[in-house]
């Protein structure tokens, strides 16, 4: 099972998004567009403070 992991190296402001593109296999910019117009912010947010930093590229 896959844990969730930010990236913020390759995202944009916390790597968030790009944590959730890896772990669900969907592309990031659905991530991006679904926080953007959905009212996902807070949640992101959240996560943003919760879920660990990837320590690197392929994190097991």
């Amino acid at each position: 099972m896959k844990k969730l992991y930010r990236y913020p190296d390759k995202g944009y402001l916390g790597g968030v998004c790009h944590g959730l593109a890896i772990h669900t296999n969907i592309d990031p910019i659905l991530w991006r567009v679904l926080t953007v117009f959905s009212g996902f912010a807070i949640i992101y947010i959240i996560l943003w403070i919760f879920v660990p930093k990837a320590k690197n590229e392929i994190e097991l």
